[in-house]
């Protein structure tokens, strides 16, 4: 054994001993790397795990910081992932111990997890949660304070000016020089504006050494807090990044995604988040100072060395990143705008735009234009891609010609597949730069270029490149508020722009320049590229024409859209595609939460439907079967038709005569027995239910409204305040005192259930009581509201003669009842038109949505001539958009294809089938307590004892997550228990899904264990 094997093993058995008569614990060891402290693994013989720090000698000042803040910790933060200490035998949190020399020992607890470092799965997911851990860390000790603290500290750097005498020792000259310039940045620039952020106590070493991540990647514990220190806390951000970005593919979207997670949990200032990236490479550069000072003073300590090829190698890739552009990624990360002086220049631009001269062609009015599409996904992306610039310029030519445009357009935004080669490859791995940031102007070369308003020449540069610019010039714009801009102009002749000087003042409306030839260009066909600037980037004249896909919101703030100053009488510009995370969180940012996600831990993005489908942007089929609004199947041509003929004819309010709203009334008044035969026509279910509150208060003189238990009948505040799933639910305020609430008749688990023959007479009896209680307050209801099957309920069918009960109970006291078609109208049900007609009665107003425009915006009340006269009282009743013409055709087009299709008897028939085979999957799977349900708008609902029909929400959830991982089926879950699976598919829903939908189910509750978690 060696001398120094010999020694460590001498050590061991040392530390063990001590251990066991300090703790009382035995325990086997593993040495620990460290940088000053001796660290070791305690792993005791009763399984429990420790770390053992002895602590060499030094100021008794930060050994005591390190004790006290995790007790403050303890105190104010149990739930972080960070060490807690134990106590010895005496009741102390730190112990005396000899071993090479004097030290002090610290017994915490042992974290879970992999070192960063060595982590199997790292991503910006990790960084995320990091950002997170450390907001909530510096967040607690914000109040905290301590002499230890307060130390000029080499790790700080907040003080990266003290390291400027070490650059001399690192070696070579490159490195040396890179340094140099970043530490004189940081004196220059960085110091200056950090020195008004605020202080406090960070941990200052979240290292890859340093941080923990659990198998999924998420960070699990922090360790060391030797290097904490009263610093600016932005810094705590800065060295945090520095480490995570190491080997990630994208550095700065790493930076962003840990300073983003960071923000959004203790809230940084925008001159904290615009220091960052240049706190990032002054860390590099501590770092590279530091390490050359170590090794020249202890050249044997290879912890020194660690990540010492790391950091040169992501300084040389942040140094290759546009520092303006990552900045923004930052700003963008932390819901700041991007480019801060981008919205006033947009602003200016349309609220000047009528005053702005042509690009081309000025003598041309609104001229026709061809617009091309360029894009990698259009449909002649291969023929583009195969001409030359001849080839391209001829075609281009002829398609002008072909349509008598006066020139053509290349649009803003397109990701284009033409752009090749390293000079738009950028740091991040597989991100290039491909998306249009200008408009192309497709005229022949020679072709003058003005000046859309005043400016002066900023920039001049030749692009003289294979697919470069070209001669290209920028303009200089100053508007009221003192804030610059630049117009951009590429691909220009060699001969105008030889006559131009940077500082040149151009008028509006000036011809200053004229379109290249494909020979000066880069071999374009002949065209200008035009873009709006808002900030150069500091490339001057080199300026990019593209940016990068994964990160237009940032380089649209860069470049916006210049459709504003053409003023063309067509769209030229497309919204880029973006991938789900982006969409998630631009929602959360700019649509208010309350707004939920379906699927919300694994989001769809659905560009398409076609039937009973939905398609995302994958091309993927998912069988929808909770979506009952598109009634008559997805985009159903003969709706889309409609909708598009009338849109190009008229849409107009409901005041002026129209051929088709006559009709359309006529047409669904048509669907209900006399003297139903009044329509109302609005915009959605909720404002179709509102209004018949006010019908029937204004025809009763009552004001007191009778709704069913766990009902919901719409999101506006006199509708939340009739439906107890909203009001008796989280967030909501209680039952008003005008509503009453009667029982809900549910079979299968109220006090009357399936087998008893009186059961809707006797949960009618609670509507009576309502009446009664009105009646000895001295009231009267005015309306009584109920769905033919209840929907949030969990599908509820009602219990036979439970509405005419109910009904004559209303009416005896001289108030009205509601039928609420909504759910589950226009034939869902299978055997009639509407579900209320299942009970044999005729409602005194019917209100519908949903299904009644296919996914077009519209709703219907349908009431008595009575009833709705008496709502002509002097106050008229207008609505803007309800009965337009183009929802007129809809509502037609919606009823004619239910009749032509079959669709209502379709839905018979294949709920039919739906419910018989569930029902026989009940047999096979006791976890289904009851099938339930009418046509195609069923309940089945999971129980996980059918004698004591304790809920299975846990396992429904299981169950709509396999169907749609595993078999690409959409459910959802609904009833008080959340325990009932829904099914309303749209109706073309057909016999073929309905097996395979039943396939699916046994397939996936037969993976089901007994009490799924």
């Amino acid at each position: 054994m060696a001398d120094r094997d010999l020694r460590t093993e001498q050590e061991l058995a040392t530390i063990r001993g001590w251990l066991s008569e300090t703790y009382g614990i035995e325990a086997s060891l593993s040495p620990l790397p460290g940088e000053h402290d001796l660290n070791y693994r305690v792993s005791a013989a009763d399984g429990q795990e420790f770390l053992l720090k002895l602590h060499a000698a030094g100021n008794a000042d930060e050994l005591d910081m390190q004790v006290a803040v995790l007790e403050h910790l303890v105190a104010q933060a149990s739930g972080l992932p960070i060490s807690r200490a134990f106590r010895d035998r005496s009741g102390a949190v730190t112990s005396k111990i000899e071993l090479r020399g004097a030290r002090t020992a610290r017994l915490l607890s042992w974290l879970p997890g992999d070192i960063w470092a060595k982590a199997p799965l790292r991503s910006a997911a990790s960084a995320e949660s990091l950002g997170r851990l450390l907001a909530g860390l510096d967040r607690s000790l914000e109040d905290f304070s301590h002499a230890g603290a307060k130390r000029l500290h080499a790790w700080d750097i907040g003080r990266a000016d003290l390291h400027r005498k070490h650059v001399e020792l690192i070696d070579g000259a490159d490195e040396r020089a890179a340094i140099d310039a970043i530490l004189d940045h940081f004196t220059s620039a960085v110091l200056p504006r950090l020195t008004t952020c605020p202080m406090q106590v960070i941990h200052n070493d979240a290292n890859d050494y340093n941080v923990l991540l659990d198998e999924a990647g998420q960070v699990s514990g922090l360790l060391d807090f030797g290097d904490m220190v009263e610093t600016w806390r932005v810094i705590e951000v800065a060295v945090a990044s520095a480490y995570a970005l190491i080997g990630s593919d994208d550095p700065v979207g790493t930076i962003a995604a840990l300073a983003g997670a960071y923000h959004h949990v203790n809230r940084l200032s925008e001159a904290e988040v615009e220091l960052v990236f240049d706190l990032v490479l002054t860390r590099y550069a501590v770092s590279t100072c530091m390490a050359a000072k170590q090794i020249r003073e202890n050249p044997e300590n290879t912890y020194l060395l660690v990540s010492q090829e790391d950091v040169w190698r992501e300084l040389n890739r942040l140094r290759n990143e546009n520092p303006k552009i990552a900045v923004a990624r930052i700003r963008d990360a932390c819901g700041f705008a991007p480019i801060p002086q981008a919205a006033a220049v947009v602003r200016w631009l349309e609220k000047n735009a009528h005053d702005f001269a042509s690009i081309v062609r000025p003598s041309a009015s609104k001229s026709k234009v061809k617009v091309f599409d360029f894009s990698a996904s259009g449909p002649e992306a291969a023929q583009w891609a195969s001409l030359d610039a001849a080839g391209a310029e001829t075609r281009i030519a002829a398609e002008i010609g072909s349509e008598q445009a006066a020139f053509g357009i290349g649009r803003y935004g397109e990701d284009r597949g033409i752009y090749q080669g390293e000079a738009y490859e950028t740091v991040a791995k597989g991100a290039r730069r491909s998306v249009h940031l200008g408009v192309d102007i497709f005229a022949p070369a020679g072709e003058l270029v003005s000046a859309p308003f005043a400016g002066k020449v900023a920039f001049i540069h030749d692009d003289a490149v294979a697919y470069g610019f070209g001669p290209t010039v920028l303009l200089e714009h100053e508007i009221d508020s003192g804030v610059h801009f630049w117009t951009l102009y590429g691909h220009l002749s060699r001969e105008s722009v030889a006559k131009l000087s940077e500082g040149q003042s151009i008028a509006k409306g000036e011809a200053f320049a004229a379109f290249g030839t494909a020979e000066e260009n880069g071999n374009w066909a002949a065209h200008l590229h035009f873009q709006i600037v808002t900030d150069h980037l500091g490339l001057g004249g080199r300026m990019h024409g593209v940016g990068v896909r994964d990160q237009w919101q940032v380089w649209r703030e860069v470049s916006p859209d210049p459709s504003v100053v053409l003023g063309l009488s067509v769209p030229v510009s497309v919204i880029v595609p973006r991938d789900k995370a982006f969409l998630v969180r631009e929602r959360h940012r700019r649509i208010g939460r309350s707004l939920s996600i379906a699927y919300s831990a694994a989001p769809l993005k659905i560009v398409g439907g076609e039937g009973a489908h939905l398609i995302d942007e994958e091309g993927t089929r998912w069988l929808d079967m909770v979506n009952n609004v598109c009634h008559v199947g997805h985009c159903h041509p003969r709706v889309v038709k409609a909708a598009q003929a009338q849109m190009q004819r008229l849409n107009t309010n409901s005041r002026y005569l129209h051929d088709t709203l006559v009709e359309y009334s006529r047409r669904l008044a048509a669907q209900f027995p006399d003297p139903l035969n009044v329509c109302f026509f609005v915009n959605s279910g909720s404002e179709a239910n509102d209004l018949a509150i006010r019908l029937a208060r204004a025809y009763t003189g009552n004001r007191d409204i009778i709704t069913v238990d766990h009902a919901y009948h719409g999101h506006l505040s006199s509708l939340i305040d009739v439906s107890p799933y909203k009001f008796a639910g989280k967030g909501g305020e209680g039952q008003k005192a005008h509503v009453k609430v009667a029982e809900m008749p549910d079979l299968y688990r109220g006090r009357y259930r399936y087998g008893n023959a009186d059961a809707g007479r006797k949960y009618a009896e609670d509507v009576r009581n309502q009446v009664a209680a009105l009646a000895a307050d001295g009231r009267h209801p005015a309306l009584f509201f109920s769905e033919g099957i209840l929907g949030t309920g969990g599908q509820l069918t009602l219990p036979e003669g439970y509405l005419s009960e109910a009904y004559a109970h209303v009416r005896a006291a001289g108030g009205l009842c509601l039928a609420d078609e909504v759910q589950v109208g226009f034939g869902r049900v299978g055997s009639h038109m509407w579900a209320h007609e299942l009970q044999g009665v005729v409602p005194d107003i019917v209100t519908m949505g949903k299904p009644i425009g296919n996914g077009h915006p519209m709703a219907a009340v349908v009431t008595t001539e009575a009833i709705a006269a008496s709502f002509a009282n002097g106050m008229e009743y207008f609505n803007t958009f309800g009965g337009n013409p183009v929802s007129a055709e809809i509502g037609l087009a919606v009823l004619d294809v239910i009749r032509d299709e079959r669709l209502m008897h379709h839905c018979r028939v294949v709920g039919d089938r739906l419910m018989d085979g569930a029902r026989a999957l009940a047999e096979k799977h006791a976890i289904i307590g009851d099938v339930r349900g009418h046509g195609l708008f069923n309940g089945i609902e999971l129980v996980r004892d059918r004698e004591t029909l304790e809920p299975a929400a846990r396992e429904l959830d299981f169950v709509i997550a396999e169907m749609k991982h595993k078999h690409r089926i959409l459910l959802s879950s609904e009833g008080p228990h959340h325990n009932v699976l829904k099914v309303k598919p749209p109706a073309p829903f057909s016999a073929e899904d309905c097996d395979y939908f039943l396939n699916a189910l046994d397939e996936t509750l037969g993976r089901l264990t007994p009490r799924q978690e």
